[in-house]
Formats: C-alpha cells, structure tokens, sequence
C-alpha cells in the first residue's frame, strides 16, 4: 500500500472512531432538540466545498446521492435507534446492531470511493459522499425529531 492510498485510509478509521466514541458518550446523557438539530446545521456547513470549482457535480448527481443516504443509507440508522423516556428523560435507545451498521456504512464509502476515483475526480467523489452522508443524517435526525416530539407531547398530555 502506497503512502498516497495509507493516509486517506488512516484518516478514514481515525474519523470512524472519532465519530464512535462521540456517539457513545452523546448516548449517556438525555436527548434534547438541540442535540437532534445541531448535528445536521453544523453538518450543512459542509456545503461550502461547493464555492471551489473542483468540488462541483451535476445537480442531478447531488440529488441522486442525497436521495440515495437519505432512503437507503439511512434506514438502518433508523432501523436500529430508538428514543425512550427514562423519568423525566429521554433517552437514546440503540440496538447491539447499531455500531455495526455504522461501520458497515463507512466500510461501503471506503470501498465505493475507490471504485469512483476512477470515474469522478478525488473532490467529486468527496463532494457526492458528503451529500450522501448529510442525506442519510438529515432524514435519521429528523425521524429523531418526530419521536421526540411525540413523546414530549405524551409526557405533557
């Protein structure tokens, strides 16, 4: 493995774990909107990338990578994760499964961006991986949003 393909693949597994062990200790503590919301907005800024010429795709193929995290990527997320009222709390409630799907989804980018390298430039593949992931995040988190608020208006009634 060459230094140019070690790196990107280094960096991959220290984002991963970064973004597992935030999860775990976002998963001890009560969920608010704030927490729902905040992932996504501060995510959208992301969206920057596309004021350099490099990074830009075809609308269209923007579209079809945001519809596809948000319909497909992001049914497991939601298949295994829960929100659950503890007391006063709520809570979030993952299955044994969750950690896998999440490797499982950075294991598929991995290995697709090696695939379309060869199709797109090293920007573009980035750019359509990012609108996959904030698809895939938006339609999870908004899910979370309904069921917050749903239980909310439980407790209040």
């Amino acid at each position: 493995m060459s230094e140019t393909t070690l790196l990107p693949a280094v960096a991959a597994v220290v984002g991963l774990t970064g973004v597992l062990i935030w999860r775990v200790r976002e998963g001890r503590s009560a969920v608010t909107v704030k927490k729902i919301v905040m992932p996504p907005v501060g995510m959208a800024t992301g969206f920057c990338m596309f004021v350099m010429p490099g990074f830009r795709v075809p609308l269209l193929w923007g579209l079809a990578a945001f519809l596809v995290g948000a319909i497909a990527l992001a049914y497991p997320l939601l298949a295994t994760s829960r929100l659950e009222r503890d007391g006063d709390a709520i809570m979030m409630k993952r299955s044994g499964a969750f950690f896998a799907v999440v490797v499982a989804l950075a294991i598929i980018r991995y290995a697709a961006r090696g695939y379309l390298d060869h199709l797109l430039t090293m920007q573009q593949s980035a750019a359509l991986f990012f609108v996959l992931a904030f698809g895939m995040i938006v339609r999870w988190r908004m899910s979370m949003l309904f069921e917050f608020r749903a239980l909310t208006a439980a407790n209040a009634e």
